[in-house]
């Protein structure tokens, strides 16, 4: 698999390096791999591969395996954990790394910090940050086939496409007393004409992998003109987007490749956008 020795062990829980890792896996058809999902991660497998068997440990995934493929998620330590017992095994360690942002602190746990031998990155931004800040690890360039695939597949821009936000958590609140998604989402709505949103646009809310269902029913009950996306990946929620919206989330660089007008809804009172890409408008810079 992307030629690392086999058997390969494949460990994910956050979607992003899981949708990274899950399109190579489907792309090479390898025999030799063992996977390990758990929360987001196991949705989008079983997605993807309906009922083909996981295994039911990270020890018996690694279990005569020659090499460790890992996401680099914070909601759960499943990937940490893995390669730790990958350095115990002497089993070589890489790590997808699918953003732009904390690099070094996607390693640490509780104070503990464990490197990868190796990290994959998909684009020269996140090459050069890896560089930068994991200086004693090898860092690597792969191709993005998932992202690939996904902005082939919402197709052309829609004439009367709707206004979709790419929902996700800001664990903060920025000292205004309210989640960072809400103001985001609430700046997006009051101010959305100003980034050439005609105003009679509908707003749609995909919700991030890691939303509780009903995060955002209050917030819709007062905005009845906005709607909760239902599409079962990105590519299908943006088939019916002209613009799309978020503040930090990777699926903002699909957008843009699949040429949508592209917003930051970052409010003022927020830290900038931690994306690199050309090309996204930043609406605080419009108010």
């Amino acid at each position: 698999m992307m030629g690392l020795a086999e058997p390969v062990a494949v460990v994910a829980h956050d979607a992003g390096a899981a949708n990274i890792m899950l399109a190579w896996l489907e792309a090479e058809e390898s025999a030799g791999t063992r996977a390990v999902m758990a929360g987001p991660a196991q949705e989008l497998w079983h997605a993807k591969f309906g009922n083909t068997p996981l295994c039911e440990s990270v020890d018996q995934a690694l279990d005569g395996s020659a090499a460790l493929l890992s996401g680099t998620g914070w909601a759960a330590t499943i990937e940490h954990d893995a390669r730790i017992a990958a350095r115990e095994r002497g089993i070589e360690s890489i790590a997808v790394i699918d953003h732009w942002v904390n690099y070094r602190e996607r390693f640490e746990r509780d104070g503990v910090t464990v490197l990868p031998d190796r990290v994959w990155v998909t684009d020269l931004e996140a090459l050069a940050i890896a560089q930068r800040t994991l200086p004693e690890v090898v860092a690597e360039l792969k191709p993005n086939a998932y992202l690939q695939e996904q902005a082939a597949g919402a197709g052309p821009v829609p004439a009367d496409g709707d206004l979709l936000f790419f929902a996700e958590p800001a664990r903060a609140d920025w000292g205004q007393g309210l989640p960072g998604e809400f103001q985001a989402l609430e700046f997006l709505y009051s101010h959305a004409v100003l980034a050439g949103v005609p105003e009679d646009t509908p707003l749609r809310i995909r919700l991030h992998p890691s939303d509780p269902a009903g995060k955002y029913d209050e917030w819709l009950s007062r905005h009845p003109s906005a709607t909760l996306d239902q599409s079962p990946d990105v590519s299908s929620a943006l088939a019916s987007a002209r613009f799309a919206a978020g503040m930090n989330s990777a699926a903002l660089a699909i957008a843009l490749a699949a040429g949508r007008s592209t917003i930051v809804a970052l409010p003022p009172a927020a830290p900038p956008c931690v994306l690199p890409h050309a090309g996204l408008l930043h609406l605080r810079d419009r108010v």
